[in-house]
């Protein structure tokens, strides 16, 4: 067993250590691990119950932050997030996860849903011990979305910038601050919410408008210069707006931005029976790592 110490954050404390957790995840693989710091930075977004929860975290002798269970409330359940180091053996996965399901039925959450690496037998083997089952592709009433490919981009093999719309122009936040923030959809404090987190870039958030200034297209940028790592989360089209190649403009153009930012790599993650997300992404060259699966585990179902 590692020397740790089990210690609990809250609030900004525990983004700020959850971040530090995943940055050394990144440092210790290129791509082991299903989240990026700036992944739980982007969960920010909206304020949710889970964040005045003291969340459970491990830090070694240095008081680096060595694992995780993130617990986080999506309005129709609270999903759990393990994060472990890379090299983590079997019997610290259990553990952690043990302590982890005994804190959120210590917290009273009545059901609890998990996104696991569909290749990871050790977390599959702890999970199904505890009373975990599949569900079916996560949508049985899952607070988790459904199961994802996660994708990487090398940054030096970036396609070109598409064209772009004769009717439209594409902006970053720093053109826009005068008019409401383009995500309204995420909650009325989503712009003030990502401004508390410490990788979110204005000149990394961009917006397609259309003739009108209406919001025809968006995707976010996150760039990680601790780990040189990029991350696009979320995009969205707006319907009327379609089949116009305004998502691959906003794609290949915040693509760019990274790589000059000093991204090494890009990561983004679909849902596999997206058909139109699968061609946009992997026809602009990102190559899938991984497929995650959810595991959910409903009141009354324990290990016996």
């Amino acid at each position: 067993m590692r020397v740790v110490r089990e210690q609990y954050r809250s609030g900004l404390d525990y983004l700020n250590a959850a971040t530090a957790l995943l940055q050394r995840v990144r440092h210790a693989h290129p791509t082991i691990g299903l989240y990026e710091a700036a992944d739980l930075q982007w969960w920010w977004r909206t304020s949710r119950s889970t964040d005045r929860l003291p969340q459970l975290f491990w830090f070694d002798c240095l008081g680096r932050p060595e694992a995780a269970v993130i617990a986080t409330d999506w309005g129709d359940g609270v999903a759990l997030a393990p994060i472990v180091m890379p090299d983590a053996t079997a019997d610290w996965v259990a553990h952690v996860m043990e302590r982890g399901l005994a804190y959120a039925d210590e917290c009273g959450f009545g059901a609890n849903d998990l996104e696991v690496d569909r290749a990871d037998d050790v977390m599959r083997e702890v999970l199904i011990g505890h009373g975990f089952a599949v569900e079916d592709d996560g949508t049985a009433g899952s607070s988790v979305s459904l199961s994802v490919v996660e994708a990487w981009l090398a940054a030096d093999a970036r396609p070109q910038i598409s064209p772009l719309h004769e009717n439209y122009r594409l902006c970053s936040r720093l053109d826009t601050m005068q008019r409401p923030h383009h995500m309204t959809r995420a909650g009325p404090d989503v712009e003030t919410r990502l401004r508390q987190t410490s990788l979110y870039r204005p000149e990394l958030d961009l917006c397609a408008l259309d003739s009108g200034d209406s919001v025809a297209a968006y995707g976010l940028f996150w760039f990680d210069p601790e780990t040189a790592t990029g991350l696009v989360e979320p995009m969205r089209t707006e319907d009327d707006h379609q089949r116009r190649g305004l998502a691959r403009h906003v794609l290949t153009a915040g693509i760019d931005l990274l790589a000059k930012a000093g991204a090494l790599r890009i990561k983004l993650c679909f849902k596999p029976d997206n058909a139109a997300a699968s061609g946009l992404y992997l026809g602009v060259g990102f190559e899938p790592v991984k497929q995650t699966v959810v595991f959910s585990r409903r009141d009354g179902a324990r290990a016996s």
